[in-house]
């Protein structure tokens, strides 16, 4: 008998939100979910919120490298700024996941439709 085989399918799911919320890697099985249309309400809303969360922040490190790259005065508070946002990308998964395995809802003090939907 597989090991999967005796998982339950709530924990096979609760699984696959873990890794959704891995910082970076995540992303892609969460386009992939949305792509195909698969997974349960929850899993499609965990998605979208990981693929908006995801693409902002990358958007905004790209904008703050290209500054700091184009800007000679303000370069280095620019760069501190982007490594203070990533760090807050990569601490907020690592919260959310906390909260997942604890099993409560994922809810984020200005994001509070996510957690209701959870």
């Amino acid at each position: 008998m597989n090991d999967f085989d005796r998982l339950e399918p709530d924990a096979i799911r609760h699984l696959r939100l873990f890794f959704y919320l891995l910082p970076v890697f995540g992303f892609f099985p969460a386009v992939w979910t949305l792509y195909r249309r698969s997974g349960s309400r929850q899993e499609r809303v965990l998605s979208r919120f990981v693929v908006k969360f995801a693409l902002g922040w990358l958007i905004l490190y790209g904008l703050m490298g290209a500054s700091a790259f184009t800007s000679e005065s303000a370069q280095l508070p620019l760069l501190l700024t982007a490594s203070f946002m990533t760090s807050g990308y990569f601490v907020l998964n690592l919260f959310l996941m906390v909260r997942l395995w604890q099993r409560k809802t994922i809810a984020l003090p200005l994001i509070g439709k996510v957690g209701r939907l959870l």
